[in-house]
C-alpha cells in the first residue's frame, strides 16, 4: 500500500547563465556605481601616487597600478611547510638562491585607504557542458573555471586600497617559461627610434552584460605580496570571485608569471547550485589544469547544464545570474529542508500486452548526488579520481553508495560521458559489498534502456520467463525508433526447444513529436518467427495525439490497432481483433469548492472483436468475430473525505526517514465515485451502466520501530446497475457487485508483505489478486509481485531522490566541515 507522499518543494527559478566572450577592455570596469576605474600609466613611467582620499563605501576608487614597484617595498611571504608531493607552486619555479633573497627583502604591505571590500569575478573558457538537463555525477568532477578571456587580477585587503596587476592568459603557442623574466622600464635618458605603428583594428564588442569583464577579483583579511617571486599571498575569509563562481578559503596564493593559484583550508568552490569543497585546490590557468585534494561536494543535475557551463548561448539576452552565496553559510546550517521529489524505477518483468492493465512504474531521473573522493585531478572537462564515493543519502554514513578505487571521467561528446572505474560496487549499510559488473559505463543524455539485458515473466503469450535487449535504430530529435529482439527462455527449456522459431520474438517502438502538442506513438509485437503463426501472434498499433485547449486542455486520439488485449475483469484477456477511431478525453476537473472531480470522455470507432451471440454470426464461419462501429460517452464524479490524519515523525534517519523516503503520515479517508457509460453499436444494440464504488482506505503506525509499526489497508465495494449487454465480449459488463480489498504489513524492520484482490460476488470467483513482498529503505527500494490470475511477476528496484539544505557531513559521519576535521 504506497504511502501518501507530501508534494515536493518549489524548484528554484534556474536561468541559462550566459556571457559574451569578448570584452572591450577600454569600456570594461568593476568600478562602483558613478565612478570609473583609474588608468594604467604607460609603461616606463613612474609617477607618484595620489595621497589618499576618503569616499563613501558605495563609492571608493579603484587604483590601478601595472608596475608593482609601486605597491612599495618588498614584502615578506609566510610559506607553512610543504610536503614533497605538494610543494607550494611559487616555490617549483625559483632557485633556492633567489627565494632566500626574495624572502630577505621582504617587507609589509603600506596600509591604505579605507574602501568597501572588493570581491573577486573571473572570465574564463568554457566547459563543455552538456544540452541535456540529465546530468550525469561525472560533471561534478569534471572541473573547469573558464580562463581564456582573462585579463587582470584585482586583489584588496579588507578595508584597504585595491591593487591591479595583469593576468593575461598567454595562447597555448606561448606559454610563459617556468623562469619567465620581466622586463625592466626603459632608461628615460636613452631615446631608441621607434617605427611608427599602426594599431590593429579594435572589434566593436558589445560590453559583458554582467559587467565583469576579464577580471579575478581577490578579497582577504591580509594580503602580502612578493615583488621578487611575483607572488602574492592572501590569508583569513578569502573570497576569489570569477565570472559566476565563487572559491572561499583560509589561504590563497597567486603566482603571476606562471598563472597558479594555490587555495588551502576550508576550500569551497560554488557555482550556481553545485558545491565542490576540498582540503588544498591547485589550479593552473594556462593548461587548465589542477589538482583538488579531500574533494566532496553536491552535484544538483538539473541546473548543471548551465552552472558547470562558461560558455554563452548564441543570441541569449537572458538577465545576468545572481552571484553564489559563500558556501560558509550553508555549510554552518544543520542538514535540513529533507524531501523526496521522486526517483528512478527499474522493473525486470512485469510487462503485459494487456492495453488497460497498469504495470509497475520504470524510469524517473535523480536530481541531487553527494560525493567524495580522496584526490581529484582534472584537465579541461576530464578528470581522474580516487578512492570515489557517489551517494543520494542527505545522512551520513550513507545506506546506500557506489564505491570505486579509481575512476576516470572522459568526456567524449557534448552529450556523452565515459566512466572507466577500478573495482566497482555497491555498498549497503557500510558493510555488505556487491560488485558492479562493468567497470565501463558510457553515459548518452538521450533517454536509454536502462540496462543491457532485461528479464521479463509473461506465462500468456510468451510461456513464462523472457529476456530481451533493445537497438536504437533511429534517433532524431523528432523521432525514435528502437526495436527489441526477445528469447523465451522458459518456453525453450521445457517445451519447444533453444533453437525452435516460437522461442523468438521481437517488439518494435516508434516515438515522434510532430509539433509542441502533437505526438505519434507506434507499437509492435511478433511472439514467434514461424510464419504459419504470424497472423495470431502479431499484435501493433498506432496512435496521433492531439492536446486540445489550453485552460481545460483535452487529449484527442486518432487510434489504429491491430489485435489489442484487454482486461475484462472476470471474462479475462479479451483480444479486439482491429479496430480504427477517434476518442477524446477530458483533463480531471475540480467542480468549484466542493471537491468534486470531474471526468468525461467520448469516442467513435469501427470495431471487429469476438462475440458469443449467435444471432449475429454466420452459420458457416471460421471464427467468432464480427464488425459493428460503436459510438462511447462516459462520465465520472469522485470525491474523497479525510476522517483522521495522525502526526509524522521528525525526518531524521532513526525516526521518520528510517525506512521510507518520506515520513509515513498516519490517516483515514472515505472515497466515494460515481461512473455513467453509455455505448450504441452500429446494429442497433445498446448498453448503459451506471456504477457506484465506496472504500475506506488509511494507514497506521509509522514505520519506524523495529517490526508491526505500519498497517495500510483498502476495502472497498462497487456496485453497478445494467441495462443492456453489449454485443461484444471485449467492453461486455460482467460484473455488479464487486468486493476489493488489499493490506500491506511490516513484518520486521524494513520487510512488509501485502495482498490486493478483488472478487466477484455474484459468481463468487477471483477477478484478480496481487502477491507483494517489499524492502523498503530510506534511499531504495526492492518490490516483488506475482499474480496468479493474470500470469505476471516483476521484480522492481527504486532509487530515490533527495533534496536538502544544510551540510550534509562527510560520508563516514564525522564532525568534518569542508573537508577539515573539527
Amino acid at each position: 500500500m504506497p504511502q501518501p507522499v507530501q508534494p515536493p518543494e518549489t524548484p528554484a527559478i534556474i536561468q541559462p547563465v550566459t556571457t559574451h566572450e569578448a570584452v572591450n577592455l577600454e569600456q570594461s570596469s568593476i568600478e562602483a556605481p558613478g565612478t570609473r576605474l583609474s588608468r594604467s600609466l604607460p609603461s616606463g613611467t613612474i609617477p607618484t601616487p595620489s595621497p589618499p582620499e576618503a569616499f563613501a563605501p558605495e563609492f571608493s576608487p579603484l587604483k590601478v597600478y601595472k608596475s608593482a614597484a609601486l605597491l612599495g617595498p618588498p614584502i615578506s611571504v609566510g610559506y607553512s611547510k610543504a610536503s614533497p608531493e605538494a610543494p607550494l607552486i611559487g616555490e617549483a619555479v625559483e632557485p633556492e638562491s633567489d627565494r632566500a633573497q626574495s624572502l630577505s627583502r621582504s617587507a609589509a604591505l603600506p596600509s591604505s585607504t579605507r574602501s568597501s571590500p572588493t570581491v573577486l569575478v573571473s572570465q574564463g573558457k568554457a566547459l563543455q557542458a552538456s544540452a541535456s538537463s540529465n546530468v550525469s555525477p561525472s560533471d561534478a568532477l569534471s572541473v573547469t573555471l573558464g580562463t581564456q578571456n582573462v585579463k587582470r587580477l584585482v586583489t584588496q585587503e579588507r578595508g584597504g586600497e585595491a591593487r591591479e596587476f595583469e593576468f593575461s592568459i598567454p595562447n597555448p603557442e606561448t606559454q610563459p617559461s617556468p623562469a619567465e623574466e620581466v622586463a625592466p622600464a626603459p632608461n628615460p635618458d636613452q631615446v631608441n627610434p621607434q617605427p611608427p605603428s599602426t594599431p590593429a583594428p579594435t572589434p566593436n564588442v558589445p560590453d559583458n552584460p554582467f559587467g565583469t569583464g576579464g577580471v579575478i577579483e581577490l578579497t582577504a583579511d591580509r594580503q602580502e605580496y612578493d615583488d621578487q617571486r611575483k607572488v602574492i599571498t592572501a590569508q583569513g575569509n578569502v573570497v576569489l570571485r570569477f565570472r559566476e563562481a565563487l572559491l572561499n578559503a583560509d589561504r590563497v596564493e597567486v603566482n603571476l608569471p606562471n598563472r597558479i593559484i594555490v587555495a588551502q583550508g576550508n576550500v569551497a568552490l560554488t557555482r550556481g547550485q553545485q558545491v565542490l569543497r576540498g582540503q588544498r585546490f591547485e589550479y593552473y590557468f594556462v593548461q587548465d589544469s589542477g589538482v583538488i585534494l579531500n574533494a566532496s561536494g553536491e552535484l544538483y543535475s538539473p541546473t548543471a547544464g548551465t552552472d558547470l557551463s562558461f560558455t554563452p548561448t548564441p543570441g541569449s539576452t537572458a538577465p545576468p545570474p545572481q552571484r553564489p552565496l559563500s558556501d560558509r553559510i550553508a555549510s554552518d546550517q544543520p542538514l535540513q529542508g529533507i524531501s523526496n521529489p521522486g526517483g528512478y524505477s527499474f522493473v525486470v518483468g512485469g510487462g503485459s500486452s494487456a492495453q488497460n492493465l497498469s504495470v509497475p512504474p520504470s524510469g524517473g531521473t535523480i536530481n541531487r548526488f553527494r560525493y567524495q573522493a580522496e584526490r581529484v585531478d582534472f584537465e579541461g572537462s576530464n578528470a581522474i579520481a580516487r578512492n570515489v564515493r557517489i551517494t543520494n543519502d542527505p545522512f551520513s554514513p550513507p545506506e546506500l553508495e557506489v564505491r570505486a578505487d579509481t575512476a576516470r571521467f572522459t568526456r567524449l561528446e557534448p552529450l556523452v560521458d565515459e566512466v572507466v572505474a577500478s573495482r566497482p560496487r555497491l555498498v549497503f549499510d557500510q558493510g555488505f559489498e556487491l560488485p558492479l559488473l562493468r567497470n565501463r559505463i558510457t553515459i548518452d543524455r538521450r533517454p536509454r534502456e536502462p540496462a543491457l539485458l532485461n528479464f521479463g515473466y509473461d506465462g500468456n503469450d510468451r510461456g513464462g520467463l523472457f529476456v530481451e535487449r533493445s537497438f536504437e535504430v533511429l534517433n532524431t530529435p523528432n523521432l525514435r525508433f528502437s526495436v527489441t529482439p526477445q528469447y523465451f527462455l522458459q518456453r525453450a527449456i521445457f517445451e519447444e526447444g533453444v533453437i525452435d522459431p516460437s522461442v523468438f520474438g521481437v517488439r518494435a517502438r516508434l516515438d515522434g513529436t510532430l509539433g509542441p502538442r502533437t505526438t505519434l506513438t507506434g507499437r509492435a509485437v511478433l511472439t514467434t518467427f514461424d510464419p504459419t503463426d504470424f497472423e495470431e501472434n502479431f499484435r501493433g498499433s498506432l496512435r496521433l495525439q492531439q492536446i486540445i485547449g489550453t485552460t481545460l486542455p483535452h487529449t484527442l486520439n486518432l487510434e489504429s490497432s491491430y489485435r489489442d488485449r484487454l482486461f475484462n475483469g472476470s471474462l479475462g484477456f479479451q483480444t479486439v481483433r482491429s479496430s480504427i477511431g477517434a476518442v477524446i478525453t477530458s483533463p480531471v476537473i475540480p467542480l468549484g469548492n466542493t471537491g468534486i472531480s470531474l471526468t468525461y470522455q467520448a469516442g467513435a470507432q469501427y470495431i471487429n472483436a469476438d462475440t458469443d451471440r449467435l444471432d449475429l454470426l454466420e452459420p458457416n464461419r471460421t471464427n467468432n468475430r464480427i464488425s459493428l462501429g460503436r459510438y462511447q460517452g462516459s462520465v465520472s464524479l469522485n470525491k474523497g473525505f479525510l476522517l483522521w490524519q495522525g502526526q509524522a515523525l521528525p525526518p531524521t534517519p532513526t525516526e521518520g526517514l528510517r525506512y521510507t523516503p518520506t515520513p509515513v503520515v498516519p490517516y483515514l479517508a472515505l472515497t466515494t465515485g460515481v461512473t455513467g457509460v453509455a455505448s450504441l453499436y452500429s446494429n442497433g444494440d445498446t448498453q448503459q451502466s451506471l456504477s457506484g464504488t465506496i472504500a475506506l482506505v488509511g494507514q497506521l503506525g509509522h514505520f519506524s520501530r523495529p517490526y508491526l509499526d505500519y498497517t495500510g489497508f483498502n476495502i472497498g465495494y462497487t456496485q453497478v446497475a445494467l441495462g443492456n449487454k453489449s454485443p461484444f465480449l471485449f467492453d461486455r459488463v460482467a460484473d455488479t457487485k464487486v468486493l476489493s480489498a488489499g493490506i500491506t504489513q511490516q513484518v520486521y524492520g524494513p520487510f512488509r508483505v501485502g495482498f490486493q484482490t478483488s472478487i466477484n460476488l455474484d459468481t463468487g470467483k477471483e477477478i484478480s489478486t496481487d502477491y507483494l513482498l517489499e524492502y523498503s529503505r530510506r534511499t531504495y527500494n526492492i518490490l516483488l509481485r506475482f499474480n496468479p490470475v493474470q500470469q505476471l511477476g516483476s521484480i522492481s528496484l527504486r532509487i530515490n531522490d533527495f533534496n536538502w539544505t544544510g551540510n550534509p557531513q562527510p560520508f563516514d559521519g564525522s564532525n568534518v566541515i569542508q573537508g577539515v576535521t573539527r
